[in-house]
């Protein structure tokens, strides 16, 4: 598959210029010449799509990692092994295959206070996708710190593609008996992430979340995060950042298959830079929503357009299953729409496909599987740029 082919040429060239189109080298002819004009029509053109497509992956990041560190027990039913609770599946600590999903508890090094998840492309967990180990550490009877580490790999392909390491700080929480925090009752969350690629730190963010105690099944919740690539592109010798959230609610709901939905609007700004011109910057935390003040934005930069994305997405075991776009506005007044294919298995290079416009021109389009992973191509200028864990880190 060519999505992955690239991916794999990103692990191993150490963040080498790679295109899918087998050129060799660089952007294909047409891309903007190699960022000798910084200025040029074809230079904007490319940094409006990359600008939304980390403007959209931004929250789908941020839900994925969510789900993947909520309990989904209730506050009256905390039963020892229970982690998903889909209603096709129940992991237990004991690292059985449940529909493509092995949990341990302690991870399989056999830390205390550990967990590991081990997601597959596949129902029978013969490709891995993602390995995730957790170790939690109680500062109270309500709070904990986290340090997670999730080893990523593109189907086929046993070695790493990139590795993301957190920090999280979880407080006002009810714990179940892994250390994850109980969604129905509601806490506070906040984390910093590094993804590295062949030894790079490329992706440098943070972000946080406020989830209200659920009432029927669902909670409200508000979030803010930042980020920008530490690596930036050589090619149009720059760096791209983004910075925004739900500062005015969404919910996240449990649906009757044992699903879960977020739903908001994620409005933020996309920033550019000279190589090494951003950095993260943390302000005060918040408990409660509405967020008025971010407590994650970004120093240094310029703004390159302020966006507004509509989306709803499903995920099931911590796994996107569903996500549906329409209406969002970007920068320009382009427009951008996405949706997941019927059909698709989550490996599939095109279980997400979107499409950039402005009117009736294509801008650009981008195909993804169900982990983040795939490519942006610039319909105008024939730039393509690899897409990690949601975000453009090529």
């Amino acid at each position: 598959m060519r999505v992955h082919l690239t991916l794999i040429c990103l692990a191993t060239v150490a963040l080498a210029a790679c295109s899918g189109g087998g050129s060799g080298g660089g952007l294909p002819s047409g891309s903007g010449g190699g960022g000798t004009t910084p200025q040029s029509s074809s230079q904007a053109t490319n940094e409006q799509a990359v600008a939304a497509t980390n403007g959209f992956g931004t929250p789908v990041k941020s839900f994925a990692t969510y789900e993947q560190t909520i309990s989904t027990a209730t506050s009256s039913s905390v039963a020892a092994n229970v982690r998903f609770a889909a209603a096709s599946m129940t992991a237990t600590a004991s690292g059985a295959c449940k529909n493509g999903v092995e949990f341990f508890s302690p991870d399989t090094a056999g830390d205390p206070n550990s967990t590991e998840t081990k997601v597959f492309y596949d129902t029978a967990c013969a490709e891995l996708a993602r390995d995730t180990v957790r170790i939690y550490t109680a500062t109270s009877s309500t709070a904990e710190t986290v340090a997670r580490s999730e080893m990523q790999y593109a189907m086929n392909n046993g070695t790493p593609i990139a590795t993301r390491t957190s920090t999280e700080a979880i407080a006002g929480a009810t714990f179940d008996s892994f250390g994850f925090p109980i969604a129905a009752d509601g806490f506070s969350r906040s984390g910093t992430s590094q993804l590295t690629i062949a030894g790079s730190k490329t992706i440098s963010s943070g972000d946080e979340l406020v989830m209200q105690a659920a009432t029927s099944g669902t909670n409200g919740f508000c979030d803010d995060s930042a980020g920008f690539n530490v690596t930036g592109s050589t090619t149009l010798g720059e760096t791209f950042g983004w910075a925004g959230g739900v500062l005015g609610g969404g919910t996240r709901t449990v649906n009757s298959d044992g699903s879960v939905t977020w739903t908001a609007t994620h409005a933020g700004t996309g920033y550019k830079a000279p190589i090494g011109g951003l950095s993260l910057a943390t302000g005060t935390l918040n408990t409660a929503c509405p967020i008025a003040t971010p407590a994650f934005t970004l120093a240094g930069g310029t703004s390159d357009g302020t966006y507004s994305i509509p989306l709803v997405a499903t995920y099931r075991s911590g796994v996107l299953v569903s996500l549906s776009v329409t209406g969002a506005t970007l920068t320009n007044g382009n427009t951008l729409s996405i949706a997941t294919t019927p059909g698709a298995l989550p490996s599939s290079p095109t279980f997400i496909t979107g499409t950039i416009s402005q009117s009736a021109t294509q801008i650009a389009t981008f195909s993804l599987d169900a982990f983040g992973d795939g490519v942006l191509t610039v319909t105008k200028t024939g730039a393509q740029f690899v897409i990690t864990d949601w975000h453009v880190v090529k």
